[in-house]
């Protein structure tokens, strides 16, 4: 299972949360976040960052189905 992952650059605050809980996903360059790959194992802590981003500038899909930021 392979999900996509993104982040809108113009929403991101640069908290780094995502980066703290998965750095081999997402990773802080100057004063914002960026995705390391935009396609990722399915895996319960990527949803973890897109709802804990303080912004909501995470967005995961899969197979073209939004999953994450959870409501």
């Amino acid at each position: 299972m392979s999900w996509e992952v993104r982040i809108d650059e113009h929403t991101c605050i640069g908290s780094g949360m995502c980066a703290a809980l998965m750095p081999e996903v997402f990773v802080l360059e100057g004063a914002v976040a960026h995705t390391v790959t935009s396609s990722v194992d399915g895996d319960e802590t990527v949803l973890d960052a897109a709802d804990s981003c303080p912004a909501m500038a995470i967005t995961v899909t899969d197979g073209g189905r939004e999953i994450g930021p959870r409501p």
